[in-house]
């Protein structure tokens, strides 16, 4: 039986001197995004629609699967009892050895969906190592963070490869030979063609948000990893869609994966959605300040466009009295981290966000969205509203519109 040492599972995510190198998963998007595309205001208007769906009974409870007593010890600290529905339905699969497609929404619990197996294999079979892709910094370190409270006590070992962090300190662990490596496409990239990440080792691949790699660009930084890990592997993807590029996608690296489908509605059927006219800077700003004090506004993402304009906007606010945050490509990552969780935990309950660095971003009690620049596609419109209206609850989507 392996021998457990709480101290042993570490990431670089504990340096708090985070010096920028390169520019981690910013640096290698293959796509551009489709810039100034018109949306007809009329689009942004909607009436929420919330299906009632019936409640899901588990199969399973978290006891009843062959995991390691550790790992079981692990989830009952953390709260787990009853399974999500991909969950319950994903890890019986993922034990069985086989590949896997998750199509569910985010929050849904899809992290735990992957972890549970992959940390029940890796502390059973020493030898296996796992890779975890996520489209950005953020969600790839909420991985980590998941990983890290199951995987507590367990030996095993892992790191976190993302840009804006201290690279010294990404090859000090990668010497280590971590068996779990999370990161974003465009720092693993980095590492394999430095040669401090052999892939030739690793036998799990985990790629999460699969349309949003496809969004952003990393098909090909993909498509170079899959083709260096073991031919031999489980391979797990998750995504919010299955459209054909997406299936497409994950077929050029599965020939015949499970797809378990949980996606029963658009995120937006939960969003009431409604537009805000103003007629110049200085009447947008005041009617933005009128709509955050009203008592409905309990916690909100402001969209806007450039990391300049986001700066301006969160200084302007907290001016303005308002418990604010910004979050976007100009900041490092630690201070990108900190305000995540100075939001996540209520410290303050206004987020001012480019479209890149909100990518990710998991908070399931946003209450409201605000588009204070208009966003260049209507996906990206659908990506942002999805942020509000999570967890079966009504969320409120508004966008301001020139009435020029």
């Amino acid at each position: 039986m392996p021998q457990y040492n709480r101290t042993r599972y570490s990431s670089n995510r504990t340096n708090n001197r985070r010096p920028t190198y390169g520019g981690g998963n910013q640096r290698t998007t293959n796509k551009k995004p489709n810039r100034g595309q018109y949306i007809d205001p009329a689009r942004f208007i909607k009436v929420a629609q919330p299906l009632l769906q019936e409640e899901y009974i588990a199969k399973h409870t978290f006891d009843d699967f062959d995991i390691h007593p550790k790992l079981k010890a692990n989830l009952i600290a953390n709260g787990y009892i009853d399974p999500t529905p991909v969950q319950d339905q994903t890890i019986p699969l993922v034990l069985n050895g086989q590949d896997v497609i998750g199509i569910a929404h985010t929050g849904t619990g899809k992290t735990a969906a992957f972890a549970v197996p992959i940390i029940n294999k890796l502390v059973s079979n020493p030898t296996s190592r796992a890779l975890v892709i996520a489209p950005t910094r953020e969600l790839a370190e909420q991985i980590e963070a998941e990983l890290r409270k199951l995987a507590n006590g367990s030996g095993i070992f892992g790191t976190v490869l993302i840009g804006g962090t201290n690279m010294n300190r990404q090859l000090n662990d990668l010497r280590r030979n971590p068996q779990v490596v999370i990161g974003t496409p465009g720092r693993i990239k980095d590492h394999v063609e430095r040669g401090s990440l052999k892939l030739a080792s690793f036998d799990i691949i985990v790629l999460d948000e699969v349309d949003r790699m496809l969004d952003m660009g990393f098909v090909n930084d993909v498509t170079e990893i899959f083709s260096q890990i073991s031919p031999i592997r489980q391979s797990l993807f998750f995504s919010a869609t299955l459209d054909p590029s997406v299936r497409n996608l994950i077929h050029s690296f599965s020939a015949s994966p499970t797809t378990i489908m949980l996606k029963t509605s658009d995120t937006n059927d939960n969003v009431h959605q409604d537009v805000i006219h103003f007629t110049d800077a200085a009447d947008k700003i005041e009617k933005l300040h009128e709509t955050l004090i009203r008592d409905e506004v309990s916690k909100v993402i402001i969209f806007n466009e450039t990391k300049w304009s986001t700066e301006r906007l969160g200084k302007e606010l907290v001016t303005r009295g308002f418990k604010a945050e910004s979050i976007h490509g100009g900041k490092s990552q630690g201070q990108r981290q900190r305000a995540l969780e100075s939001f996540k935990q209520s410290k303050v309950n206004v987020l001012v966000a480019t479209d890149v660095a909100a990518r990710g971003i998991d908070v399931a009690d946003v209450t409201h969205v605000i588009n204070y620049s208009t966003p260049q596609t209507y996906d990206a419109y659908i990506h942002r509203i999805g942020r509000a209206g999570r967890a079966g609850k009504t969320g409120y989507a508004l966008t301001f519109v020139s009435t020029h």
